[in-house]
């Protein structure tokens, strides 16, 4: 990594941020939740939170509305030491709100609340105005890219990056009701790889980025997290990277990790078997783990392997920004299962 030591933050972070209300009624049916607790929540904002808890420093790059949900969340972050000076308020703009049910094993609906949300309003100056240059990593998701002005924001803090030599890691985070099209999602995400260092997502998000029919998409129990997408997913990744990305990053759920290189070197990192509680905030907590690896400058595997345990210990949890462990919490995790090599 260029000129590593002499940059101010290990990480730059940009996209959603929200409040998250997460179902206190464990099993319950959607309709008869009776009370939630509030959380931060949002991928970018999340992977800020848990690569800053296992030790880096991190900046988040988001928009708030001027209300008292943006104060909440900055709040939580200013406790959790992530730099916020460079996420602005957005006058007229409402933060961001989430609504999630959990019914495991395998329902967990989720409703988002983006209309006139502050943090699709972010804009070119105010990357201009963030740390792109003096972060070793950039990261962003895919929703940052489903309307303007972010979208347009995104795609230049990533061409700012690749002028600075900052490292661009991409999370997939295809959201299918946050664009108008699911089409549209993989052409404006081929048009941002060349770009990108590493991404990050599942086979289904994958595949999203190659979809040329709606009817490949499947979403069951409003699981818009966890939409599955039909597809060639070794035809996808192959020209994912021959557009640009030295790595794909496949997360396969409880199985761990495979990483794809664009040497055509393949490598599995297996995942860390655990009882399930709640699969949300999961992929966020693989992409903190593998961060923190990834700019320690760990390979592949150990990175990888990292990520599963922090994704293993969010799992049999109720939330995800607020349960990201420490970087000793994770350790005496994996030291009572075998270790990270």
């Amino acid at each position: 990594m260029n000129d590593a030591s002499s940059r101010t933050y290990d990480s730059l972070h940009m996209g959603r941020s929200s409040i998250d209300l997460y179902s206190n009624d464990v099993g319950a049916p959607f309709e008869e939740i009776k009370s939630f607790a509030a959380y931060v929540g949002g991928s970018p904002t999340n992977i800020s939170v848990g690569a800053r808890r296992l030790g880096l420093k991190t900046a988040l790059l988001t928009g708030l509305g001027e209300d008292p949900v943006g104060d909440f969340i900055l709040h939580f972050l200013r406790k959790e030491g992530v730099e916020t000076k460079f996420s602005p308020r957005k006058p007229g703009h409402r933060t961001s709100a989430v609504v999630l049910g959990i019914e495991p094993p395998d329902k967990f609906p989720l409703v988002y609340y983006r209309d006139n949300c502050a943090d699709i309003e972010l804009t070119i100056d105010d990357v201009l105005a963030a740390p792109v240059a003096d972060s070793k990593v950039f990261q962003f998701a895919g929703t940052n890219l489903s309307k303007e002005p972010s979208r347009s924001a995104t795609m230049f803090a990533a061409e700012l990056a690749r002028q600075a030599g900052t490292h661009v890691i991409f999370d997939i985070d295809f959201r299918p009701d946050q664009w108008h099209d699911p089409r549209a999602f993989g052409v404006v995400v081929r048009s941002v790889l060349p770009l990108v260092d590493v991404v990050i997502g599942t086979e289904d998000e994958i595949n999203a980025t190659m979809l040329t029919d709606p009817a490949q998409m499947r979403l069951t129990h409003s699981q818009v997290s966890d939409t599955r997408v039909e597809g060639d997913v070794e035809r996808a990744i192959e020209r994912m990277l021959a557009a640009g990305p030295k790595a794909v990053v496949e997360k396969i759920g409880a199985k761990g990790a495979r990483i794809h290189l664009a040497s055509g070197e393949t490598i599995d990192a297996p995942g860390y078997p655990v009882e399930i509680y709640n699969i949300l905030g999961a992929g966020d907590a693989f992409g903190a783990g593998f961060l923190y690896g990834y700019v320690n400058g760990w390979d592949w595997y150990k990175a990888a392997r990292l990520g599963n345990a922090c994704g293993a210990i969010v799992v049999t949890k109720h939330g995800c920004a607020n349960f990201m462990p420490t970087y000793e919490e994770v350790m005496a995790f994996v030291a009572e299962r075998g270790g990270l090599d």
